[in-house]
């Protein structure tokens, strides 16, 4: 009964050939030490993640290879994943950005 379920996650999960880097939330700590200078750095770092991850989505044999395992399901779907924890702490650093820099503090 439960083998077709363990089956099908084993298969989503163990199939994604593509290692795309992954973005952590910003935690409570660094949003209290930040500064200026630090958030534009870490944005910096932010948006050169995305680019890696644009990258690492290029068509190349492990597209063929995923595809040939999983109709690339598994690298679709850590790809989205990374895409979305990029953008969450992109969006985080900005907000956190327009508070402590809005009056071009540094």
């Amino acid at each position: 009964m439960h083998k077709p379920v363990i089956l099908i996650a084993l298969l989503l999960s163990g199939c994604a050939l593509k290692q795309y880097p992954q973005s952590a939330k910003v935690s409570d700590a660094e949003a209290q030490t930040y500064n200026c200078a630090a958030l534009n750095q870490e944005i910096a770092k932010s948006q050169s993640v995305k680019q890696q991850i644009d990258k690492t989505g290029e068509f190349d044999a492990l597209t063929v290879l995923g595809f040939v395992g999983d109709f690339g399901i598994g690298n679709g779907l850590a790809k989205a994943s990374a895409n979305s924890k990029v953008k969450a702490r992109l969006e985080q650093l900005q907000k956190l950005q327009s508070v402590r820099c809005a009056h071009g503090a540094t």
